[in-house]
């Protein structure tokens, strides 16, 4: 087979995912692992990513059948928390891939990134990433906009930890009597998580506290059709959502706005008040649905990478590329 080799990396909380395949045709093979790459006093943790990456990359390799698959000369990482927490693997990881398969071009991503990319592709507008976190991403092709993605504590504002903590708040307001409790979202939080009094025991000291939170989310999504309180927070998190939309859209143009993430499999008790918060919020926006997922994203940008077509901003925390001589 001939054509320029690419490799194509999504590390996030769910483990790591990993593509081969060629400029010219995109994604051939996938393959995945199910065990998120560490993070330590360094951050992300180079040589636990390589030591995941290689395997997966050499059975993709032998599994490919004849003709092989080239070996990669491009290679894009896309990987949660690069921003904050991605020093090492900028300063390590294009040197290991270079030494491992001979990749001498390495883009290193925000899940973000290619979260966008998968999304709409190289085009001006914003994408809303919801899962456990919240993260919106927009640009204009010349500069990156991000908005909220500040953890669970401090932001993220209507994604699914938040949509989960704030239902489990009201489910404690039902057990106290105090106002604004949600009887419904109390019975649906003590048949998931046992006795109120023993919720925060069994919380506080969880390391995954988030996913757990965010466990909650379709539960308040459930109770939302007859339960006022519980569409009520479906609102305010669609408002809250929408919000970070319009902090990161051009505002000239026609850009277009897409979701993406797990968040969204909830239905229509978010995304019908979320859409109407888009309409409002940004009329001359379009609304399309999500092309494709992060992996899909760091496909695109290695095929335009290693075409020379990337037009992408390039901004260390969000987007850099990395080429060996």
């Amino acid at each position: 087979m001939t054509g320029r080799g690419i490799l194509a990396v999504d590390s996030g909380g769910s483990g790591l995912r990993v593509a081969l395949g060629t400029a010219e045709r995109g994604a051939l093979a996938r393959r995945s692992s199910p065990v998120p790459v560490r993070t330590g006093a360094r951050g992300i943790d180079p040589d636990h990513l390589m030591a995941q990456l290689v395997p997966l990359v050499r059975a993709l390799t032998d599994e490919s059948g004849v003709p092989p698959l080239p070996m990669p000369s491009t290679a894009v990482v896309g990987a949660a928390g690069l921003g904050t927490l991605g020093a090492a693997l900028r300063a390590e990881l294009p040197g290991a891939l270079a030494r491992e398969f001979g990749i001498r071009t390495t883009a290193l991503a925000a899940d973000a990134v290619t979260a966008y990319v998968g999304a709409l592709g190289a085009r001006p507008g914003a994408v809303v990433v919801a899962g456990t976190g919240l993260i919106a991403l927009g640009t204009d092709l010349t500069a990156w906009q991000r908005a909220d993605g500040w953890g669970h504590l401090l932001g993220d504002c209507g994604g699914g930890a938040w949509i989960g903590r704030a239902g489990l708040e009201a489910a404690l307001r039902a057990y106290d009597g105090r106002p604004g409790g949600s009887a419904p979202l109390l019975f649906r939080a003590e048949e998931r998580f046992g006795p109120m009094p023993g919720l925060p025991g069994l919380l506080y000291p969880r390391p995954d506290r988030p996913a757990v939170l965010a466990s909650f989310a379709p539960d308040v999504a459930g109770c939302a059709p007859d339960d006022p309180v519980a569409a009520g927070i479906l609102r305010t998190a669609a408002r809250h959502l929408a919000e970070s939309a319009a902090a990161v859209c051009p505002q000239g143009g026609e850009p277009r706005i897409a979701l993406t993430g797990g968040l969204f499999e909830i239905g229509d008790p978010l995304l019908v008040p979320l859409e109407g918060e888009l309409a409002r919020r940004l009329p001359h926006a379009l609304r399309v649905p999500a092309e494709g997922d992060p992996l899909d994203g760091a496909v695109r940008i290695a095929s335009a990478l290693a075409t020379g077509a990337l037009r992408l901003p390039d901004e260390e925390s969000l987007l850099s590329v990395v080429r060996q001589t």
